[in-house]
């Protein structure tokens, strides 16, 4: 990450080298904020060609390339600009002249590198929500002032290509924290696809373990679960965040997580893609990063390709070839929708129903290893026989309350 405060080109080509020979096909790259935007009327030219140089070097080995605009929240650390802090004590989500300025800098971003032709699109950032509690420099916001945050940066590109994705991320707290601003109508209705960014030290491997069928499923629950609160059936889903810490999981188990996770997405239908979180261990040479940040990737830090990263190649290929196959597809369509129950404004009445050890996390994964074809649905939907039906539904479950 903080390669941007100085590229060196012949560091990124021999990372996306070793990259490319894993048989990848995009890379998910993040230019730091305070880099990019140090002043609020400031975006440093050089910083996005930096990210222009980026692209090139990611097209001249076939990959392609999706910019997280504001970090902002990476890896356990926050990236915030002078005037957003301290004596100037501002709020991105709540000020408008800050809202304007994230809104050029995405904007400036687009412009720098919409006309490469291996440009994915950008995301506004990495798990903005993270600036909410619990983080001890919060700041807050009520859900309507995130819904004017989300909407002024996602229409701030001009003119642009509409084959270029223009997304937001969230961690799980969208999904399973009550009084979180951020909400699941955010992630599923606002931008171009939705993402989802699935991790099992959320409580999940804890709970369940870390090879359980709820931790291997998680992705696929949070692809599912992301589906019972969009409005567009069709809408694409992109697991842009999934990976195997440390504290979870044993060197050797790792590839076998891999290997069920990326099977158990697979089967989901309107999948966009599955972006693996990350591509390099970070050094061991930099300090106060926790623990499992030093072994996420599917590389180490010289390139040299884990045994995580072999299989994950491996699964690569093997769905690659399937795609391009003749065979049985894994996507298994689903007719069963496990019910959230909801208000008028399809906000969950528990979203604690819904996380690790939740009523309705745990009859999903009971019928999921069951072999059920299972979804989610809202109490809205599951009353509704038309939309149901659009959805192929022919079967709900309520969840009975706990006693």
């Amino acid at each position: 990450m903080f390669q941007w405060m100085g590229i060196d080109a012949d560091v990124v080509r021999a990372d996306f080298e070793a990259l490319a020979g894993l048989g990848l096909d995009h890379v998910r790259v993040f230019p730091l904020w305070p880099v990019l935007q140090p002043n609020r009327t400031l975006i440093r030219r050089k910083a996005l060609d930096d990210i222009a140089l980026v692209a090139d070097i990611a097209a001249e080995f076939e990959l392609d390339i999706a910019v997280d605009v504001i970090q902002g929240h990476m890896s356990g650390f926050d990236f915030v600009p002078a005037w957003l802090v301290n004596w100037h004590d501002g709020n991105m989500f709540t000020d408008e002249e800050a809202i304007q300025a994230q809104a050029a800098l995405v904007a400036a971003v687009y412009d720098a590198v919409r006309d490469k032709p291996n440009l994915i699109g950008l995301t506004l950032g990495n798990e903005l929500n993270q600036f909410q509690l619990p983080n001890p420099a919060a700041m807050p916001a009520e859900s309507a002032q995130i819904t004017h945050w989300l909407e002024s940066l996602l229409g701030a590109p001009r003119d642009r290509d509409p084959r270029h994705l223009i997304a937001h991320s969230e961690n799980d707290h969208l999904w399973y924290r009550d009084g979180h601003p951020f909400l699941p109508e955010h992630a599923s209705r606002l931008g171009d696809v939705t993402t989802v960014h699935s991790w099992i030290f959320n409580g999940t491997a804890a709970r369940y373990g870390g090879l359980s069928s709820p931790s291997v499923r998680h992705a696929e629950w949070m692809i599912e679960l992301s589906k019972a609160f969009a409005t567009d059936p069709q809408r694409k889903v992109w697991l842009q965040e999934v990976g195997a810490p440390s504290m979870n999981l044993a060197d050797d188990e790792m590839p076998e997580f891999a290997t069920r996770t990326v099977e158990a997405a697979l089967t989901t239908e309107g999948l966009y893609g599955i972006t693996w979180w990350c591509s390099h261990d970070v050094s061991r040479s930099l300090g106060d990063y926790k623990d499992l940040e030093y072994s996420l990737g599917l590389l180490d830090t010289e390139n040299v390709v884990k045994p995580l990263g072999r299989r994950f190649a491996e699964l690569v290929a093997q769905a690659r070839a399937d795609a391009a196959g003749a065979g049985d597809s894994p996507v298994m369509p689903r007719t069963v929708g496990v019910v959230i129950d909801v208000d008028a404004d399809d906000l969950p009445l528990s979203r604690t129903d819904l996380a690790p050890g939740g009523r309705v996390f745990e009859r999903w994964h009971e019928l999921r290893e069951q072999g059920e074809p299972v979804t989610v649905v809202t109490s809205r939907t599951a009353q509704d026989a038309a939309s149901l039906a659009t959805r192929g539904i022919d079967t709900v479950v309520e969840v009975a309350q706990r006693a």
